[in-house]
């Protein structure tokens, strides 16, 4: 792991002292499961289960932040088994679906979610004529259920598909009140007013946090990270952590560690686990 920020070490640190009364948050694809052509696929890292139990024995509370469904998360991380495994420690997992919009728990195990935006039906009618019209028929349309995601990684020259897209897409989703949030090769529509900060400032009030680490690899973690950049303001104890790639590059220079990818971020939870056990047995 690369501390980036002058004041990362320190942050670490203070983190760790109060990684008992503190939330971790994590974003999935990118973060926790490797990015794929087929979004279906994006299985988990085959030990961030354990890791993710390991976790939430040892701080107050972990939640998943994503843009995916929260069927589909729970289904593609196996977090059924890391709830099962947390069960005797009462501890919980929190999975926040579709940026925000959705969520579930460990202990709950029931998905709650609000209706699709208005809006989003006559959007999805109208993407067939707007791909043949952009040379993008090739591009892998997602459904959501409360949104849409266009993927181009499949298509030869993914980078000038998306820029293709950008303003057409961007055109049709405003005259549907909807909202775009771009990413990796991918162009997420959604109903606009919730994102990923709010889903951290909901979770840090709720858990009563005294820190709170966040960690991410796309633009659509940027909303978490200025809710984590309150949270510091306000006197919490935080760190903000990337997933590096050779495809984003904007949440470097607003963090204080890069790892690499998703197997640096299992790597770093290991130690983060390790380094307050340790400074709670000193």
């Amino acid at each position: 792991m690369e501390f980036v920020s002058p004041e990362g070490p320190q942050r670490y640190a203070a983190l760790v002292r109060v990684a008992a009364r503190s939330v971790v948050g994590l974003d999935m694809d990118g973060t926790l499961s490797p990015i794929v052509d087929d979004p279906a696929e994006a299985r988990i890292h085959a030990e961030a289960p354990d890791v993710l139990a390991d976790l939430a024995r040892t701080v107050a509370a972990v939640a998943v932040i994503t843009g995916r469904p929260a069927r589909q998360a729970v289904a593609l991380g196996r977090f059924d088994a890391v709830g099962d495994a947390l069960a005797a420690d009462r501890r919980t997992l929190t999975i926040f679906g579709q940026y925000g919009a959705e969520r579930w728990s460990s202990t709950d195990r029931r998905v709650r979610t609000p209706r699709p935006p208005h809006g989003l039906a006559a959007f999805l009618a109208q993407i067939p004529a707007l791909l043949r019209e952009s040379d993008a028929t090739d591009a892998f349309v997602e459904e959501k259920g409360l949104g849409v995601a266009l993927h181009t990684r499949r298509m030869p020259d993914s980078a000038a598909a998306i820029a293709r897209l950008a303003g057409p897409v961007t055109a049709l989703a405003e005259r549907h009140q909807l909202t775009v949030e771009p990413g990796r090769n991918v162009l997420e529509v959604r109903a606009p007013g919730v994102d990923k900060g709010d889903a951290v400032r909901a979770f840090a009030r709720e858990s009563a946090a005294e820190g709170f680490l966040f960690a991410g690899d796309d633009l659509g973690d940027l909303a978490a990270y200025a809710a984590v950049a309150e949270l510091r303001e306000a006197g919490l104890a935080t760190l903000l952590v990337c997933s590096t790639s050779t495809e984003q590059s904007a949440l470097r220079e607003l963090s204080d560690l890069c790892v690499p990818g998703p197997d640096g971020v299992i790597a770093f939870l290991r130690r983060l686990v390790a380094d307050v056990r340790a400074a709670q047995l000193a």
